[in-house]
């Protein structure tokens, strides 16, 4: 029995209706996982044991129970747990089995009284899109083991996707929550820059990073983005917002919703399933009575590459504590200090993490700087006046959440749907939009396809009343993956 067919309001009801209790939720999930996890491998560590307490220790409580009460949740593994190892799918971190606090939005589940399942794989230190790169383990797209789930949040993306959890926390500094939530055909939504605390997110890009839920309908992942927004004194970044009610209104239709399309997320390099997906969704949003019309956004060409000078660099910086000394594993049997910190971070990442803190360093260094950086902050601050304009006449702006389905493990990609990828994904990091991804159709093969609806600053509740709006008119998310013998 796995989550497929339950939404988190249907849950509550059976919890208030005593037909389930909070153990019989928590059992639903570990048979899940135990029944499809060894072909997905969505989870890196499983808290069995401590799920189990918290349910038990729900069951006998007699407090008004909470928001998410006894609901199991997937967390990336990035994102710091007390008391449950947090690796970041790094041999650096094998022995951060006991961190000593919990971020922001773990505290903030913790007091709605969701359960920890586990955590969950991810490519090292959030640096990819497949979640090949992990130190441990590659995931599998519940679809078709065969291909990618995507990443860099690929084990929260397929963990939802294969009905092992109902719902996960991702992270998404370039794309990372929304394309594996493409990719797996699920909801994916990136807030706002500051709408959700990254007060304990080990950080990959920290001006880019933003905390963000992953869920099977677009009202469930309004209901847990409202348990997790919020501001907190520990994030300087944090936003003084107050934190509305995403799930009201969120039927209240689109009519007379405008609608802005990027030529240039329709380019040559999108793949003809996706085009037809988006084409259709779009004539799909004119029925539902919204106007539909194409823009130009051509900043978003130079996109991909002040992404990389500024993430890289950020990353740089970020990653210079992990160093054997307080954080890291150590490396034994070296000469000196300076060995000591070469050797833990040289036998501690993984080639890829080394190349970007490489890259970034000499984005960074003094000949390079004024040239590199700084035009990579100018191009920024030139794609974030582009939506502004764009937004002073349009509500939301459409688009594919990827130039294509997922590639097959191991398979070369086509450099130029990775650069189109990158153009789709990273504009809404770079301007701190809130963007979510939801399903839209399938591959000839057989794939998820997403769709993109990017808007204004702190404006989720129109995105998810745009995102419902298609959702309630289509069956894409109604759809799931055959797993363990049988959809069920």
């Amino acid at each position: 029995m796995s989550f497929f067919g339950y939404t988190i309001k249907e849950l509550e009801q059976l919890l208030h209706k005593k037909e389930l209790s909070a153990e019989d939720i928590v059992d639903m999930s570990l048979k899940r996982i135990k029944e499809v996890d060894n072909e997905v491998q969505a989870f890196l560590t499983l808290n069995e044991e401590g799920a189990r307490a918290q349910a038990k220790a729900l069951d006998a409580s007699t407090a008004e129970k909470q928001k998410l009460f006894s609901l199991p949740v997937g967390i990336k593994d990035n994102i710091v747990t007390k008391g449950l190892r947090t690796t970041a799918a790094s041999q650096i971190l094998a022995n951060f089995d006991d961190p000593l606090y919990s971020a922001t939005v773990i505290e903030k589940l913790n007091d709605a009284q969701a359960i920890t399942i586990g955590k969950l794989n991810m490519d090292e230190f959030a640096m990819g899109s497949t979640t090949e790169l992990s130190s441990y383990h590659l995931t599998r797209n519940p679809w078709n083991p065969d291909y990618v789930p995507g990443g860099s949040s690929g084990g929260s993306a397929a963990a939802v996707a294969s009905g092992e959890v109902l719902f996960s926390l991702g992270s998404d500094t370039g794309g990372s929550i929304r394309q594996p939530a493409s990719f797996t055909g699920i909801i994916g939504m990136k807030p706002t820059y500051g709408r959700v605390s990254r007060y304990g997110l080990i950080a990959h890009a920290s001006s880019l990073d933003q905390i963000g839920p992953m869920t099977h309908t677009v009202e469930d992942n309004a209901r847990v983005l409202e348990v997790i927004s919020g501001y907190d004194a520990h994030d300087a970044t944090s936003a003084k917002k107050d934190v509305p009610t995403f799930s009201e209104g969120i039927k209240e239709g689109i009519q007379g919703l405008k609608v802005a399309v990027p030529e240039e997320y329709l380019g040559d390099d999108v793949s003809e399933d996706v085009k037809e997906s988006v084409m259709n969704a779009l004539k799909m949003f004119e029925l539902l009575g919204a106007t539909v019309d194409k823009v130009s956004l051509p900043h978003s060409a130079y996109a991909p590459s002040a992404y990389y000078v500024l993430s890289t660099a950020e990353a740089s910086a970020s990653l210079a504590r992990f160093d054997g000394v307080r954080f890291g594993a150590r490396a034994e049997n070296t000469q000196n200090m300076i060995d000591m910190m070469e050797q833990s971070r040289g036998q501690g990442f993984g080639d890829e993490v080394k190349k970007r803190i490489i890259f970034g360093t000499y984005a960074l260094s003094a000949g390079n700087y004024t040239n590199v950086f700084e035009k990579a902050q100018k191009i920024r601050t030139l794609i974030k006046q582009e939506f502004a304009t764009i937004f002073d006449s349009y509500d939301v702006v459409i688009g594919p959440t990827t130039a294509s389905a997922a590639h097959k493990i191991g398979g070369n990609v086509d450099p130029k749907i990775g650069a189109m990828n990158d153009l789709l994904a990273v504009p809404a990091n770079l301007a701190g939009l809130p963007a979510i991804s939801l399903p839209a159709g399938f591959s000839e093969a057989g794939l998820p396809l997403g769709l993109q609806i990017i808007g204004k600053p702190f404006a989720e509740q129109t995105l998810y009343r745009t995102a419902y709006a298609y959702e309630a008119a289509t069956n894409h998310h109604k759809k799931r993956p055959m797993l363990g013998g049988a959809n069920k």
